[in-house]
């Protein structure tokens, strides 16, 4: 499959988890592909190997995206590899589950400053460098249909990115870019399984239509194709990945 041959393509927090997986099948439908971390060096090189070692082409690129300098600095060590970023792929996010009444200033300002501040920084360096007809998809939540306790402050968050995305759709449309938001439902990841007993995990699987909670290539797929040029007309969206969850 190279249905995207020649697109240099940037996923940040691509070092594990969801990230990776949509890092290894953007290089495997044949783009070229920058891992970006922020903390998570070796797991990022290990992404990039595995590309390697399967024909395609990658680098490692580190960068907090909540921080403006090292996202600029980002897309210029980037541009200087590749010469050009052709799609954005926001995967960067963290996920803090905490009652309202018990979360910290400090929580709060970090839940922010990745999911919200961090998809507004690099969209923010689109904006003018991206690629004309490129491609920007952002990451929401599918739990942003239901009212879960302790997600208060991740599901507004994210209801932010969506906001962002439809606004921003119009600000670089004359450019030919489209952006995109997908949102997950309950997926297999580190991130969301952690602490969360067996009940509760057979619970959410029992959201979807199918009876269990996504895996990470179930998401990566939707962003392959959403990276695609099959996918132009299509923006300003945000595509539920998530089984019939509802």
């Amino acid at each position: 499959m190279s249905t995207l041959k020649d697109k240099i393509i940037l996923v940040t927090g691509s070092s594990r988890g969801i990230g990776a997986t949509i890092a290894r099948q953007l290089a495997a439908a044949g783009a070229k592909v920058i891992v970006n971390y922020a903390g998570g060096k070796d797991a990022a090189q290990q992404v990039v190997n595995d590309i390697l070692q399967d024909g395609g082409d990658a680098i490692a690129l580190q960068a907090d995206v909540s921080k403006g300098d090292e996202v600029k600095a980002l897309f210029d060590a980037a541009m200087e590899h590749y010469g050009r970023i052709d799609v954005l792929v926001n995967n960067a996010g963290i996920m803090i589950n905490k009652l309202i009444k018990d979360t910290t200033d400090e929580e709060f300002t970090r839940q922010f400053d990745i999911n919200v501040r961090g998809t507004f920084n690099t969209m923010r360096e689109a904006a003018t460098r991206l690629s004309d007809n490129g491609s920007i998809i952002n990451f929401s939540t599918s739990v942003n249909r239901i009212m879960l306790p302790t997600y208060g402050t991740y599901v507004a968050s994210k209801a932010a990115v969506e906001q962002l995305t439809r606004v921003f759709s119009k600000e670089v449309g004359a450019r030919g870019i489209n952006v995109n938001s997908v949102s997950p439902g309950p997926t297999n990841t580190a991130l969301f399984t952690n602490g969360k007993s067996d009940e509760l995990m057979a619970r959410l699987a029992s959201l979807s239509a199918f009876n269990r909670i996504g895996e990470p290539e179930d998401i990566a797929r939707v962003v392959v194709f959403l990276a695609s040029d099959d996918a132009k007309w299509i923006s300003a969206q945000n595509i539920g990945a998530n089984g019939g969850m509802a």
